[in-house]
């Protein structure tokens, strides 16, 4: 009978989060609509859909699918991060004094990889992006540089992360036109993930908050890393996780405070009001 039980419950947590996922993806296509001032930039498909650029107001969107945004770029600034989750992303980083690595497990528009590689100390970059034409795509239409330190490998990040490099600092944003890949919420992939990590590191998870405020699968990560991570709920509906390589490690707020004055004056924008946003794993 206990099977029984774990089986429903199973299928009806299957069914909440598939709704969750049309909702949300419902809510994104909705913000992008068509208007007079939208100008098609560059469509393309492959094997998992339709991959799109357009313009609107001196800022161009990455969209997949049925006009669901991905990325958002300032074309005459691309180190200008529009949205508060990427800024909460490189917060994140900071929390590592000298990163010298960083893995990417999604490219977007490169918009994160692109201030990262401007901000912090970087010496080596990998980044694992599912969709071949994304790189290409960002380089030629979306602001994005062909960084030495880069490497860009083309696959599934749920098997390509064996043969990845560990790193310094990991950061997991893996999204398709219907919601995060079912890497943001696989127990074993995630481990795998905090195993690439170097001792001192972080990984970085961007994820969707629940309308609770929670992100989501927060009892999952609770489980998983024994509630030793700590999180950054930001406006857009999303919550940053960081969590740390050991359990010797804590976010250091005065460190955030210098970083953030330090990424300041290379980047003219300010993500410090973020740190007060910062709290403990949630309950």
């Amino acid at each position: 009978m206990m099977l029984v039980w774990c089986g429903v419950g199973l299928l009806m947590a299957g069914l909440i989060y598939s709704l969750y996922q049309a909702l949300r993806a419902r809510k994104d296509s909705a913000v992008l609509m068509d208007t007079p001032s939208r100008q098609l930039i560059i469509e393309e498909s492959d094997e998992y859909g339709v991959i799109r650029v357009v313009e609107e107001d001196r800022f161009r969107y990455l969209e997949f699918g049925n006009q669901v945004e991905q990325s958002c770029v300032l074309m005459e600034n691309p180190l200008w991060l529009k949205y508060d989750y990427t800024r909460a992303m490189l917060l994140a980083s900071l929390c590592h004094e000298h990163p010298e690595t960083a893995l990417f497990l999604g490219l977007g528009a490169g918009s994160l990889t692109e201030v990262c590689l401007a901000t912090l100390p970087l010496e080596d970059v990998e980044v694992l992006e599912l969709r071949a034409p994304l790189p290409r795509i960002a380089m030629d239409h979306l602001g994005m540089t062909d960084d030495p330190r880069l490497t860009i490998r083309i696959g599934d990040a749920l098997e390509l992360i064996d043969s990845a490099e560990t790193a310094d600092l990991i950061y997991l944003d893996m999204y398709t036109d219907t919601g995060p890949s079912a890497g943001h919420l696989g127990w074993k992939f995630l481990e795998k993930c905090q195993d690439k990590l170097n001792p001192g590191g972080w990984l970085i998870i961007n994820q969707w908050a629940t309308l609770d405020g929670r992100p989501l699968g927060a009892a999952l990560f609770r489980g998983l890393f024994y509630r030793h991570y700590w999180e950054i709920p930001v406006k857009e509906g999303n919550v940053i996780l960081l969590v740390p390589y050991s359990f010797e490690q804590y976010p250091s707020i005065e460190l955030l405070h210098s970083q953030a004055a330090r990424v300041a004056q290379i980047l003219g924008y300010d993500i410090s009001y973020l740190i007060e946003n910062m709290r403990p794993a949630s309950e």
